[in-house]
């Protein structure tokens, strides 16, 4: 028996794990803002998210 067949028992629970459903998942988007409270720096960081956003809804109807 080699070292590597003592290491194969602590993988095996990965496939049993319990999955997340789709309603309990976040996106992300529970952050308040305020469009009153912004300065330049927070309004050029949404900028940035939007183009971000953006660029993965893209890439993902490209697959």
């Amino acid at each position: 028996m080699g070292r590597n067949n003592i290491h194969h028992n602590r993988d095996k629970n990965k496939q049993t794990l319990p999955q997340v459903p789709k309603n309990l998942k976040s996106d992300g988007l529970d952050v308040e803002y305020s469009n009153e409270l912004a300065d330049h720096n927070d309004l050029e960081s949404q900028v940035r998210s939007d183009a971000a956003d953006q660029r993965a809804r893209n890439r993902q109807k490209s697959k």
